[in-house]
């Protein structure tokens, strides 16, 4: 008979070849709702605010620097290289990050200041570079939290330095990513991008035009000048394959001031409830409803 004593198994839980195996899934799907979910309590998040936009943007001073040094570094450059009309491209559209970086800015000094347990309208982004950058940024000047729900990728997308720490959240499901974008937001803004920023826009307005949504979401859609070429939505009504009021569902804002009084009008009538009342007079209670 052996003295030999059998090693003891692994826990489920510590074992990570099952973990990372096809039977383990489930369990990394999982994770990726609850350890938000846990952290978001711990921050005493309540609800975001998410921008969504170009991840190809740059701050008009790099921007400007690339042109400028693209024009002293090639004397014979001329208006038909390729590469010059790019960085003339860039400059151009720098304006959008720094209108976005304002808006969060506005957002976030406002939101701030209202009374309440726990944070709410926290800007919220993909956690990268371009519009993401600008909205942390400007948050991050504002002197309040930001949220940054990363995704991993084979080229990586690093999270950019204005996330706050501990609000920083690298995902592998694209789906998870998307549900912790529209679980917690009582709004939506949408600087011009391409097609993964047409993706949040269309899915969530799929969502409020077939009322699965049980709270108002609010849309903004930022750059008149940028959308007008690429959304021709009124001909989808006028076709009737939408009907005319869903083009209430969203509003069009060409400044960040005029983005961010429609949140703040918007937000403060739908998310957060009537003005206390006078002492003595009874406060109705607002109906709860599920996030």
């Amino acid at each position: 008979m052996s003295d030999h004593k059998p090693k003891s198994a692994p826990l489920a839980y510590q074992n990570e070849p099952f973990l990372n195996s096809p039977d383990g899934r489930i369990l990394r799907i999982l994770s990726e709702y609850v350890e938000p979910l846990a952290r978001f309590r711990r921050e005493q998040i309540q609800d975001t605010v998410v921008f969504f936009g170009s991840a190809r943007f740059k701050n008009r001073s790099t921007a400007e620097s690339a042109l400028n040094g693209l024009k002293n570094g090639n004397e014979v450059a001329t208006e038909e290289d390729k590469g010059f009309k790019r960085a003339e491209a860039a400059v151009n559209m720098a304006r959008y990050y720094e209108d976005a970086r304002r808006m969060a800015y506005l957002l976030t000094e406002w939101s701030i200041k209202i009374p309440a347990k726990r944070h709410r309208f926290v800007v919220t982004t993909g956690g990268g570079p371009g519009i993401m950058e600008a909205a942390n940024l400007g948050a991050h000047e504002a002197g309040g939290k930001s949220i940054g729900l990363n995704i991993n990728l084979p080229f990586e997308q690093f999270p950019n330095p204005y996330v706050t720490p501990s609000l920083n959240f690298e995902f592998h499901y694209f789906f998870m990513r998307k549900f912790w974008f529209a679980y917690l937001a009582k709004a939506l803004v949408i600087f011009p991008g391409g097609f993964g920023t047409l993706d949040e826009l269309f899915e969530i307005l799929t969502l409020a035009q077939t009322e699965k949504l049980a709270k108002k979401i609010l849309v903004v859609i930022y750059g008149r000048e940028y959308w007008d070429k690429i959304l021709n939505l009124q001909h989808m009504a006028d076709a009737g394959t939408i009907s005319q009021a869903d083009l209430e569902l969203f509003k069009v804002v060409d400044s960040p001031e005029e983005g961010f009084e429609y949140l703040r009008e918007g937000l403060t009538k739908h998310h957060l409830g009537p003005q206390p009342k006078a002492v003595g007079e009874r406060v109705p209670e607002i109906a709860k409803t599920r996030p």
